[in-house]
């Protein structure tokens, strides 16, 4: 069987027993600040598991994406070194919602193991808690009681982190002994007997002070390891044997030119590492997440350059991870086809991150060699100095230290990371409103959503803040900024500076202190021009969201705003600054949809129609009620909206509302996050009136200085024509006598046909009686000739004649008065000649 087959029987024998086939979350959780990435197939279902949420089916079934890589579920030293472990790894899994228990679950665990797949039951264990007596009991009707392990809190507890749901597991365990006499080698991490499912029996939701907390009902989380029951059923003696892996394997051979062998020397654990690291790198770009500084992205930044110091060993001196991406979409994309939408932007995320990182990995290793040449151990600053200056993660520096032997001061380390951030630390600034010191337990209303202007009851008051049963007042989250205005209490009027939440209450700062009393009627009005602003910015801000997903790729997720009367500022993760014609491209796909004028839509559902609504876009880190706010606007040419989020926040009730969007400026935030600043509707107008105000100044400097130049031009021509015409003397000593009459021919260089006329008349006046002068420039590739004749000569040798034979010479032409004659010409290639000899030869024509 192919691995895909295995995939698929799992699938469709839960399907039969009336399981929904439900997608698999990405890696990247959305919604849930508790995790890091995604962990374990039931995170999707934690809602559920804590009674705060329900599906319209009791029995699922699916493959899950899952990393592992910090926290309690951290495999990431075993990866490589043994053949079971992987940072990514899919999780086949089947539950129940409060509908079947312990004994169904492992009847079906029993029968797709044993009468499907035909494994021999004499090399499965089961494995339960150690006060679980019932599960033991059902595992009876299948096992020898021999073959049914009673462990502790580590090995048979399940919980998916330090706090949520949580309860009893019990494990079935393969034993690949020859002699099948690995029961003593369960759960002791030895290769030869893995653990290949587990069947979770969720009863608990762990309390942050460590208690356990009775949940009203009971369900089933499973999830069998995928890559180890494929290794199983493949008769592998490793994962990495299967069909999962090998086609990457393959793609490190053909780059590296270095043959895997599936040993446990350096070389071969390289391959495995970068086999398996491909996978974390590659899933997680393609869901959102990118390698950055701090968090999440720091971890994948640390992945990477893990496994980009393995294939260094591999002979590997350029980037070679970006390659592997292809290879992977191809074997794993028709099950998960986000790898195939976005493999030139993880290819490009990859190649960037290891080329930056290929470039100080040399030098940072010849500076940990120089560290620990002779030495048992690298102090912890010496740890901190590979990390802060030439980018090594500590885990890898322990790793080089101990592949040298050396010993690492990994405490040493955390204390001068812990220095680092109280140095750079920035002071928070105070908040007028600290609501966090206030006891309230109140509920306002808010109203603004339909108006600016309504009645509250005071609830309760303290010095200049408020809390009223219901407001208009929005209270600042999201990004976005609170309302002011104004309220009238007993013919006295207060300014509303600010409005903040706290839990369900909304506090209202007042400019002065509050005169009235608890149960007064208030009328509160919001500031609408205010409002109004603030509304065009933020249903822009959702526009430009859009934007950026559809010109710089579908990657891109906001990293936080910020969202004002006078501007919106968008950050968001993306890998190189966008070029002018992106930027270009966004803001007029902005304001085309702004210009298509169309209604804004809000819709109310339940948090988990949004969930499966894909076309909705939904934030990690954001706290959702059971009911959750769509806010859809602009339209796409298949008939969708062209953007759809999650939104709390107030809109325009039509895109043309927003009038105009102008981007001001686009920046870099941090490692991974750009920023851009933009203005829309009367701010954008403003804009306008700034640009045009300042081009005209800018015009009239240029009229200003063109004028001067003009001016200062005119000097030095005349200037220049006088120093000529000083010279002139010295010329004429020079002049060619034919048939007595002297010939002057001027070859001047870069001079206007005005400053030659002016010449010309010196030249006439300075030759006297029979003389005849030539004036010849050159410039932008142009001939200019003008030529003089004296009076006694013009009836003889008229001046228009002779230019018009001259500019024949030089591919041109003119004429003139018999005085004086100007022509032009298009070849000044032929000037010399005619300069040296030509003119002369046509003056003899005429002077017979």
């Amino acid at each position: 069987m192919t691995s895909a087959d295995i995939r698929q029987q799992f699938i469709s024998f839960f399907e039969n027993k009336g399981h929904k086939i439900v997608p698999s979350a990405p890696v990247v959780p959305h919604g849930d600040p508790t995790l890091m990435f995604t962990n374990a197939g039931m995170n999707q279902f934690k809602d559920v598991f804590l009674g705060h949420g329900s599906r319209d089916y009791s029995r699922a079934v699916d493959t899950q994406k899952c990393i592992r890589v910090s926290g309690k579920h951290n495999d990431l030293e075993e990866v490589g070194v043994d053949n079971y472990h992987h940072t990514f790894f899919e999780m086949l899994g089947n539950w129940s919602f409060g509908d079947y228990y312990k004994e169904e679950a492992i009847s079906y665990a029993w029968e797709l193991l044993v009468d499907n797949w035909k494994l021999d039951k004499t090399r499965l264990f089961a494995t339960v808690y150690k006060t679980d007596d019932e599960s033991y009991d059902y595992w009876k009707k299948y096992l020898p009681e021999d073959r049914i392990l009673r462990f502790g809190d580590e090995d048979n507890f399940w919980e998916m982190g330090e706090t949520g749901p949580c309860g009893p597991s019990s494990e079935i365990h393969y034993d690949g002994t020859t002699d099948k006499s690995g029961r003593e080698l369960v759960n002791t991490g030895n290769p030869e007997v893995i653990e290949i499912w587990n069947l979770v029996f969720i009863e608990f939701n762990r309390q942050e002070d460590g208690t356990l907390e009775q949940l009203k009902s009971k369900h089933v989380d499973t999830g069998m390891g995928f890559e180890r029951i494929v290794r199983v059923l493949q008769d592998k003696l490793s994962n990495y044997d299967t069909d999962v892996f090998t086609p990457i394997l393959a793609e490190i051979e053909r780059h590296t030119g270095v043959k895997y062998t599936a040993g446990e020397d350096q070389k071969d654990i390289a391959f495995r590492v970068v086999a398996d690291h491909i996978r974390t790198l590659a899933f997680s770009i393609a869901d959102g997440a990118l390698p950055g500084s701090d968090g999440r992205g720091y971890v994948l930044r640390r992945i990477l350059r893990r496994a980009s110091r393995f294939a260094s060993k591999l002979g590997a001196a350029e980037p070679l991870l970006y390659k592997l991406v292809d290879v992977l979409s191809t074997s794993m994309g028709d099950v998960f086809p986000e790898l195939k939408e976005n493999k030139k932007t993880i290819e490009k995320i990859i190649k960037g991150e290891e080329a930056s990182f290929l470039q100080t990995l040399e030098k940072g290793i010849e500076r940990f060699d120089e560290i620990t040449n002779g030495k048992n151990l690298i102090k912890g600053s010496d740890i901190f100095l590979l990390y802060d200056t030439y980018g090594f993660p500590p885990d890898l520096t322990v790793l080089m230290a101990k592949e040298k032997g050396v010993d690492a001061d990994i405490d040493g380390f955390e204390h001068y990371m812990d220095e680092q951030k109280k140095r750079s630390r920035f002071a928070r600034k105070n908040k007028s409103i600290v609501a966090d010191e206030l006891n309230l337990d109140f509920t306002t209303e808010f109203s603004g959503y339909q108006r600016t202007e309504d009645t509250g009851k005071v609830l309760w008051y303290e010095e200049n803040k408020i809390v009223l049963d219901k407001t208009p007042f929005y209270a600042e989250k999201g990004g976005q900024v609170s309302d002011t205005g104004y309220i009238d209490s007993n013919g006295s009027r207060y300014g509303v500076v600010a409005a903040s939440q706290y839990q369900n209450a909304v506090i209202l700062e007042l400019e002065r202190k509050f005169e009235g009393q608890v149960g007064d009627q208030l009328l509160q009005r919001v500031d609408i021009t205010r409002r109004d602003d603030i509304k065009r910015n933020h249903s822009a801000t959702h526009l430009l969201h859009a934007a950026l997903n559809k010109v710089l790729g579908t990657h891109i997720k906001q990293q936080g705003s910020l969202v004002g009367p006078e501007y919106l500022r968008f950050d968001y993760n993306h890998f190189e600054k966008p070029s002018q014609l992106e930027l270009t491209q966004i803001e007029e796909m902005v304001n085309s949809q702004i210009y298509i004028s169309t209604k804004v839509d809000t819709r109310i559902l339940s948090l988990e129609e949004a969930r499966a609504d894909k076309s909705i876009k939904q934030f990690f880190g954001e706290k959702y009620g059971a009911e959750v706010r769509a806010v859809s606007m602009g339209t796409l040419n298949e008939g969708l909206s062209f953007s759809s989020e999650l939104c709390g926040g107030t809109h325009v009730s039509i895109t043309s509302e927003i009038g105009l969007f102008v981007i001001l400026s686009e920046s870099s935030v941090s490692a991974g996050v750009r920023r851009i600043e933009a203005v829309t509707g009367r701010k954008a107008y403003q804009q306008y009136i700034s640009l045009k105000e300042s081009e005209e100044k800018l015009n009239n400097l240029v009229r200003e200085k063109d004028r001067s130049i003009k001016s200062l031009e005119k000097q030095l021509q005349v200037q220049a024509t006088g120093d000529m015409a000083q010279g002139l003397d010295a010329e004429l000593s020079k002049a060619k006598l034919i048939n007595g009459a002297k010939i002057l021919v001027l070859d001047l260089k870069n001079m206007s046909m005005e400053q030659m006329r002016e010449l010309g008349d010196s030249v006439r006046n300075k030759i006297g009686k029979k003389g005849i002068g030539l004036l010849v420039s050159v410039s932008d590739h142009k001939v200019s000739l003008v030529c003089v004749v004296s009076d006694d000569l013009k009836a003889e040798a008229p001046a228009g004649k002779l230019v018009g034979d001259a500019a024949k010479l030089v591919g041109g032409g003119g004429g003139g008065k018999p005085h004086m004659a100007t022509a032009g010409g298009r070849q000044p290639d032929k000037l010399p000649h005619l300069v040296e000899q030509g003119f002369y030869n046509i003056v003899e024509k005429y002077l017979v």
